[in-house]
């Protein structure tokens, strides 16, 4: 089972756009949330993660411009995304990962991917 992207979009340069992830773990298995994109003819590109004691690590185009946060209760990771730029259009892909203390292994499960296009 994937986690499941919601509220991509089409946006003007400037404008902001909210992403939500809700994940298909329980809540005790998930260590860590995060969200990658992959734009046309490249590679999928670490965006921001956030631990579930709240530690973020953010890609350097886009700190300072976006936001991840994390609702434990919820079992959900967002992506608060302003002053969107062109060079933002991409897939964005919820990634979960989940750590098996029985096996000491971690495993990632990957949205589908939720298109987010800038353009005027």
């Amino acid at each position: 089972v994937q986690p499941v992207e919601s509220g991509g979009g089409l946006v003007q340069p400037g404008e902001s756009l909210r992403l939500d992830c809700a994940a298909s773990g329980t809540i005790l298995s998930i260590h860590a949330m995060g969200w990658y994109r992959q734009a046309p003819g490249k590679q999928r590109e670490l965006v921001a993660t956030i631990t579930n004691d709240d530690y973020a690590v953010y890609a350097d185009s886009v700190k300072g411009r976006f936001t991840i946060s994390r609702d434990i209760a919820k079992n959900t990771v967002s992506l608060q995304m302003n002053s969107l730029k062109r060079e933002d259009t991409a897939v964005y892909y919820c990634l979960e990962q989940r750590f098996d203390i029985s096996t000491m292994t971690q495993s990632d499960y990957w949205g589908q991917g939720t298109q987010v296009t800038v353009s005027s």
